[in-house]
């Protein structure tokens, strides 16, 4: 005997918004806490991320704050869309330093089908002009410090920190 079975991962535009509401208030503590970020950046960023994830275009956001050329700690924010096991957390945990003459750099990744036909498209609706980034993200000299899920229905958001 065998058997069949199939998995359909369905959520909304609402479940994308629910999520990323988590995704904003951390970027505005991380914005706070580090003195580094005014409210107003953090809400552009985050309406730039909602709309790239409604869209089907965002995969991830890499949040590190740096001292000179030495990262201090990192976020990572992956998207998820086979979420539906899991169990949202809330937001929160991330008082990074307020360090003197620190800054923070937000690097988003894509999905394939963020073509340039797709970029050229979403260019006008975006608050920031993102550029192209080769910086690494890996984070190797950071200790990883676990991290927090963000879902509603089958779409999350894997949070994932790093701290020296």
């Amino acid at each position: 005997m065998s058997q069949t079975a199939t998995r359909t991962s369905t959520y909304t535009t609402a479940d994308i918004e629910k999520v990323v509401t988590r995704v904003r208030a951390d970027l505005m503590m991380i914005g706070d806490s580090t003195g580094a970020w005014t409210p107003e950046k953090a809400r552009q960023y985050a309406h730039d991320i909602e709309l790239l994830a409604k869209e089907g275009y965002l995969k991830s956001v890499d949040v590190t704050l740096f001292s000179g050329d030495t990262e201090i700690c990192a976020t990572r924010f992956e998207v998820n869309t086979d979420a539906s096991s899991w169990t949202s957390s809330r937001p929160g945990g991330v008082l990074w330093p307020r360090i003197a003459n620190s800054y923070l750099r937000i690097i988003l990744s894509y999905t394939s089908d963020y073509d340039d036909e797709a970029r050229a498209r979403m260019k006008s609706k975006l608050d920031i002009n993102w550029v192209k980034s080769t910086d690494d993200t890996s984070h190797w000299m950071l200790t990883n410090k676990g991290g927090r899920d963000y879902a509603s229905n089958s779409y999350g958001v894997q949070r994932k920190d790093w701290a020296a």
